[in-house]
């Protein structure tokens, strides 16, 4: 099967990234429970890491907050958090049977393993998403979300060399600005079918 296919080891991965505010979660995991395979968030997991480190991390929009930008610095001065992390999203794609939401697994899983989809919103519809979820103006939201972005390319700039913006490593780009979330849903599943027949029929 061609690079991008969404088979790995005999077993379905899906690969989502996006910025925020572009749906990827609540779409990761509808594709998920679509097709019987196991959820990963890599964003998650980071806050996992930074609980560890006391930050309080329960409360609706915390990665627009003070306390996350404070956590970002960490990260951009110390690699570990993000490398271990991102080492398990790397093993579990490869085992696959998982959708995997991370910004930076289309750039570290083996090429060959899972589809990758780059979910894309403008930034005035992402801060009226993230406005709306977190309670917040949009212009507050806005201003959360263009600092959260030149934080986060910066660390995975640092870290391993690439541009989160670079969307070469993807196989596929939707634009979810007018797109409702089964609309993506939709889009995703046909190209996964797609691949999953022309890989049958090999």
């Amino acid at each position: 099967m061609p690079s991008g296919s969404p088979r790995g080891q005999d077993k379905l991965v899906i690969c989502i990234s996006g910025l925020t505010g572009t749906g990827k979660s609540t779409v990761g995991r509808k594709l998920a429970e679509r097709y019987g395979l196991k959820y990963v968030s890599g964003g998650e997991a980071l806050k996992e890491k930074a609980a560890e480190l006391g930050y309080h991390v329960d409360r609706p929009g915390w990665w627009e907050s003070e306390e996350a930008m404070s956590f970002m610095e960490k990260r951009l001065r110390n690699p570990s958090f993000d490398k271990e992390v991102d080492e398990w999203l790397v093993e579990l794609g490869r085992k696959g049977g998982v959708v995997i939401d991370s910004w930076t697994i289309a750039w570290l899983l083996d090429r060959g393993i899972g589809l990758r989809v780059w979910l894309y919103a403008s930034p005035a519809v992402r801060a009226e998403r993230v406005a709306r979820r977190n309670g917040i103006s949009v212009e507050d939201a806005l201003r959360a979300l263009a600092e959260k972005d030149e934080r986060t390319r910066a660390i995975y700039e640092r870290i391993y060399g690439f541009d989160l913006l670079d969307l070469s490593p993807y196989d596929l780009v939707v634009d979810t600005d007018n797109l409702g979330q089964e609309d993506v849903l939709s889009a995703i599943c046909a190209v996964v079918e797609a691949l999953r027949r022309r890989g049958s029929e090999r």
